[in-house]
């Protein structure tokens, strides 16, 4: 497949159009942001480890029944996926009060909830992703009811498989980002990229942070726990 214009450039990511339009080109970029954009950085070997751990992890879901864009990994860096409009949805799951949800509701980190949660945000950096219900979402037509269903189905069904997925190698989900995109005929998919950068992961044992909020505290560390995940994760 050949590699053609850049056609996006994002805080993670390149996107590239290919010689076949059902098919683009992503590369990782190493790199990062927090904070809504105010925090700027890189974070070596960053966009490797992400790119890597997210494609296993697609494939992953895809053996449990979980449709996703991806299709093959080329390099360290750069990955093939289908083509998506990306739904401006962005859905948090999360199994463990921790980062916003634990500021907002004014509680402590590490409450265990005794079922998931999930919640919406709108996809929109001008506005800086605000939280939206369902209601919302359908009144602004950013999906309709029966998609908005599916793709919560989805996102359960991904936490299901991650956290258990997870917890064999010693590492407790805590919460995740996820985004869903639509192919050419409306199939609904997921796309964009499980990471440390979208994800917590905390240590089972020691509860020690692996993953982006290390970037965003200033916790120090943040190369290793990324390699740490990486080594859990491909055995790397």
């Amino acid at each position: 497949m050949e590699k053609r214009q850049q056609i996006y450039e994002g805080k993670a990511k390149k996107v590239y159009a290919t010689d076949d339009s059902r098919f683009v080109i992503v590369s990782y970029k190493d790199d990062a942001t927090a904070l809504d954009g105010l925090k700027k950085g890189t974070i070596a070997g960053k966009g490797a480890i992400n790119n890597r751990m997210s494609n296993f992890l697609m494939r992953l879901l895809e053996k449990h029944g979980v449709p996703t864009h991806f299709v093959d990994e080329l390099n360290d860096r750069e990955t093939v996926v289908k083509k998506v409009s990306i739904v401006p949805l962005e859905v948090i799951i999360r199994n463990v009060s921790a980062g916003s949800f634990a500021k907002r509701f004014g509680v402590e980190e590490g409450i265990v909830f005794e079922s998931p949660t999930i919640e919406f945000s709108y996809k929109n950096d001008e506005l800086h992703d605000p939280l939206m219900n369902s209601y919302h979402a359908i009144a602004l037509k950013v999906a309709t009811r029966e998609e908005i269903e599916y793709i919560k189905e989805l996102a359960f069904k991904v936490n299901e498989v991650l956290k258990e997925y997870f917890l064999s190698l010693d590492v407790r989900l805590i919460d995740f980002k996820l985004e869903f995109g639509k192919l050419e005929d409306g199939t609904i998919v997921l796309a964009d990229e499980i990471s440390p950068d979208t994800c917590r992961f905390w240590d089972a044992v020691t509860n020690e942070k692996l993953d982006k909020d290390r970037f965003r505290r200033d916790m120090g560390g943040v190369e290793d726990a990324y390699k740490e995940m990486m080594h859990r994760v491909l055995g790397e």
